[in-house]
């Protein structure tokens, strides 16, 4: 069962179950040119939130080799995809003006789109120059992403296209990253289990 903290923003409770850290493993199986690197690797993420409309979320990877030596980290943020209104903050760190919308299970509930889910958009950055912007939907324990675009500094590696799939399952969080990266089409690259430890 899952406990909501009462000062979860109501436009957090779609996305509610994702909310602490999660540790497990995982598999890459990739091709690059006539070479498929495959490996397991240790994986611990995390969601939080501070109180605003979104949740924090921040990944570490290690290699499960004899010195658990370092993979990969991200860090972003996942958040409802909905138009700004002037209650809401920003640009920069300008306060919003008016009523905050969206603060009740009613008014979210009208966020709901035609398949009965709820549109989202996650912000993923990799230290290597790669900004993901991602679109999907969650609904009920299960979200599906896409890349909306894909930024990439001049001195990153080539990477233009991304797909992730979670969902909960037995209290599991079980993911799936599709990549497009240097040079390959769109293909599976990753995938993993994760219990909830925190």
């Amino acid at each position: 069962m899952i406990e909501l903290d009462a000062d979860l923003p109501a436009e957090l409770v779609p996305l509610s179950w994702l909310i602490g850290v999660w540790e497990g493993t995982g598999i890459v199986n990739y091709a690059v040119g006539e070479e498929t690197r495959n490996y397991e690797f240790g994986h611990r993420l995390s969601f939080s939130h501070d109180g605003l409309p979104h949740l924090n979320y921040t990944a570490y990877t290690w290699l499960l080799d004899e010195n658990l030596t370092p993979l990969a980290t991200e860090t972003g943020y996942w958040r409802l995809s909905r138009a700004a209104t002037e209650g809401d903050p920003g640009p920069g760190l300008l306060t919003g003006v008016g009523i905050q919308p969206f603060t009740t299970a009613r008014s979210v509930e009208t966020l709901r789109n035609a398949t009965g889910g709820f549109d989202i958009e996650v912000s993923i950055l990799h230290p290597g120059g790669v900004s993901e912007l991602y679109v999907g939907q969650v609904k009920g324990p299960r979200i599906d992403l896409v890349t909306d675009a894909v930024l990439r500094s001049v001195t990153s590696k080539e990477h233009s296209a991304s797909t992730r799939l979670y969902g909960l399952v037995d209290n599991h969080l079980l993911w799936a990253w599709d990549i497009a990266a240097l040079g390959q089409e769109l293909a599976s690259h990753a995938s993993g289990r994760l219990a909830r430890v925190e």
